[in-house]
């Protein structure tokens, strides 16, 4: 088995990836821990506990950090829903999460599994920061970060010129990109060209299987600021093409090794990662970006996911 540790900021995008790790045969989900981001801290914690439990798993979930290093939290409410999980009623309350801080986890997971732990991040990199801050040997430990985050080539989705997940913490983002970890970076381009779903395409999916349902079901209010704002035809998952990647490293087709920084005092560009694809900065690569992926193997490995058989693990 893969050990896999997931920090999420738990909405609608991030439960499909969460499905497809917890449903992948030879991947054991160790943690979850949460940071807020899409929703506040209270609302990704039950998000991703009722995920797990649609799943069948008893994967430990873990509350982390509630707002950004050195700014007020914003939210993606407006594009999420007010619950994160588009708005469809579901029964979000009422669950408890596992007893620890997300940061003290992250750390001792990533040494209980040292040279053999894949992070995948899906949210704002607060609680990897901190953790980085205070045990700064974790990142020789880790074999493998995967991060949704920043764009390789292209265009934001809540500024011109930054992606959301580092646009919400860009100072939590510069210490982790700067820490010499093994990143590779899933960008909203890769997303935004290779896993948006038309209402067609949405419909395909959802006739697969009960969880596959659920994970359309729960695009609803993502899908009409797809079509609305973004002008796209329907809805893109960032998070599960991310995460497919890290699961099936063939769905990323072209990677460079590249320098990534990140802008944190410019509002007219805050958050912005930005690659050297020409190495005109003479500063060392730092970052897998990749730039191109495969939509037929992202789709292979969701389709696995949704139509695999529950089983407790």
């Amino acid at each position: 088995m893969r050990h896999f540790l997931i920090d999420t900021d738990t909405a609608s995008d991030d439960a499909v990836a969460l499905v497809m790790a917890l449903q992948h045969p030879q991947v054991q989900v160790e943690a979850i821990t949460v940071v807020a981001g899409n929703v506040p801290l209270s609302h990704g914690v039950q998000n991703a506990l009722y995920t797990v439990e649609r799943c069948g798993q008893s994967t430990p979930v873990y509350a982390g950090i509630d707002k950004p290093m050195l700014r007020p939290l914003q939210t993606a409410q407006f594009c999420h829903g007010e619950d994160g999980m588009g708005d469809i009623g579901l029964p979000l309350t009422g669950r408890s999460p596992a007893v620890g801080h997300a940061v003290d986890i992250l750390i001792e997971t990533v040494h209980r599994f040292a040279g053999q732990i894949t992070l995948v991040t899906l949210g704002p990199l607060t609680n990897v920061a901190v953790a980085v801050l205070r045990d700064p040997s974790i990142v020789q430990a880790i074999e493998r970060c995967v991060i949704m985050g920043g764009i390789g080539f292209g265009y934001g989705n809540i500024v011109p010129a930054a992606e959301y997940n580092i646009w919400v913490d860009p100072a939590a983002a510069k210490i982790v990109f700067e820490s010499g970890m093994p990143i590779q970076m899933v960008g909203w381009d890769v997303s935004h060209k290779y896993a948006t779903f038309t209402a067609e395409q949405a419909d395909d999916l959802y006739s697969m299987s009960n969880l596959a349902a659920f994970c359309v079901d729960i695009q609803k209010a993502l899908r009409a600021f797809g079509i609305s704002y973004l002008k796209q035809d329907g809805f893109d998952l960032p998070d599960p093409i991310a995460m497919a990647v890290a699961l099936e490293p063939d769905v990323a087709t072209v990677t460079k090794r590249l320098r990534v920084d990140v802008e944190m005092q410019s509002e007219l560009t805050r958050g912005a990662t930005v690659v050297d694809h020409l190495r005109v900065s003479g500063r060392e690569p730092n970052v897998d970006v990749v730039l191109e992926a495969s939509r037929e193997r992202f789709l292979e490995t969701l389709y696995a996911a949704v139509r695999a058989p529950i089983h407790k693990r």
